[in-house]
């Protein structure tokens, strides 16, 4: 076996095929045939041969709804390959779009795995032998090479082993892993981390790919961090092998510690995934908003709250006070963008609190009095919802003349 994520995934989706293809056979529904001659000595020998692929045909809509049917598309869409799987399978004509390849390699493998047959049990021995086949057009001449890495500060529901965001990139309960090492799985404190997992089918002679690896789980961080309120972290080593040889480590480098754990629910999962692939395409590589996202990141790496202070100052400044700190701008500006017109005023106050504190980060005091901390991650919450929907495309880039006119527009008209 070449690709055990792959093969898991494909053996929850047949199993459950079948147990809905044997439910239609139960309740009445049959299997056309063909009769077919064949020679026995000199009599000729008529054979009834069940079209299991027709019957497949005729329920595809039933067996996409399946929940384990999207996984399965998923996993073989992010294979350039499946083309190959499709033309030995005899199909003449290779959808150009990887889903729609996807879903055509798993009707053509369904129809192998249930071949010339009218009941439709799971049985294991088909089900290899049709995954061997399947493996074998996949990776002639290639190889599934695999890089691992703890994602710290973040959960998984319980129901979720496994969430794909894209490209052979996912993000798994590590306990779930097959031969995962014991040092990527667990934490010091002995529970479980969440990996992020990048498998990519390529050529044997090539090295693993990980400086792929280092781009892609930065950038889950960077949408985990614009997503949701957390305190994530990669962890410092990350894993790599090539098919199922053995595990060697590579370094990833530092991006921090968690501050705290963040639970992703399955409700969030479809909105994460489509986040992430969002975050991907449309992150600005220079500018003032990609300067303030890095800013912004490096806050996110601080040991604590109020060492990130001026990282996060310093990111809406770019953004919001071109003009610079002696304007005095920045917080009337904020305070137009992220908060009700009743509510702008206190929002200005404690933002001006809040560079009146940097003063004293700076002197390298750490602030003893109460609500410091609190204070830094309403800032903090400010600034991500800032950059989120500029990057999105709900907020003009030229976010401070969008404040200046909101400021403009609640000043009462001359009598």
């Amino acid at each position: 076996m070449r690709n055990s994520t792959l093969h898991a995934i494909l053996e929850a989706f047949t199993s459950d095929a079948a147990g809905r293809l044997q439910s239609e056979t139960v309740g009445g529904a049959e299997v056309p045939f063909e009769v077919t001659e064949e020679r026995g000595g000199r009599a000729r020998l008529y054979c009834y041969r069940p079209l299991t692929d027709l019957f497949i045909d005729d329920r595809l809509m039933m067996l996409r709804a399946l929940p384990t049917y999207a996984p399965a598309v998923r996993a073989l869409a992010d294979l350039e390959s499946v083309g190959a799987y499709l033309q030995q399978r005899g199909e003449a004509r290779v959808p150009g779009e990887p889903g729609e390849r996807a879903d055509l390699a798993l009707k053509l493998f369904l129809a192998a795995v249930f071949a010339e047959r009218n009941q439709f049990g799971f049985e294991p021995r088909r089900f290899e032998e049709a995954y061997a086949e399947l493996e074998r057009a996949l990776y002639d001449g290639r190889c599934v090479s695999t890089v691992i890495g703890p994602l710290l500060g973040i959960t998984l529901d319980e129901a979720t082993d496994e969430l794909a965001l894209s490209e052979g990139l996912a993000l798994v309960r590590g306990e779930t892993l097959p031969d995962a090492p014991p040092d990527a799985v667990w934490d010091d404190r002995d529970e479980p981390n969440v990996l992020a997992v990048l498998s990519l089918v390529q050529d044997r002679a090539l090295r693993p790919p990980v400086s792929v690896a280092r781009a892609r789980f930065r950038r889950i961080l960077t949408a985990l961090r614009l997503f949701e309120r957390g305190g994530y972290a990669l962890g410092p080593i990350a894993w790599t092998r090539s098919d199922s040889g053995p595990w060697r480590t590579v370094p990833l480098g530092a991006t921090g510690r968690p501050r705290f754990t963040t639970q992703i629910s399955t409700s969030q999962e479809d909105e994460l995934r489509g986040f992430f692939n969002l975050i991907a395409k449309r992150a600005p590589s220079n500018g003032e908003l990609a300067w303030a996202l890095a800013r912004f990141e490096m806050g996110c790496e601080r040991l604590a709250p109020f060492e990130a202070l001026t990282d996060y100052l310093l990111a809406l400044r770019a953004m919001l006070e071109p003009e610079g700190p002696a304007s005095g701008r920045l917080a009337q500006r904020l305070a137009a963008i992220c908060a009700r017109p009743e509510e702008r005023a206190a929002l200005a106050e404690r933002t001006a609190d809040a560079i009146s504190l940097e003063h004293a980060v700076i002197a390298g005091l750490a602030p003893a009095e109460p609500g410091v901390d609190a204070l830094v991650e309403e800032l903090a919450e400010n600034l991500r919802a800032l950059l989120r929907d500029m990057i999105c495309g709900h907020l003009d880039l030229d976010v401070r003349a969008v404040a200046d006119e909101l400021l403009q527009e609640a000043v009462p008209a001359p009598l």
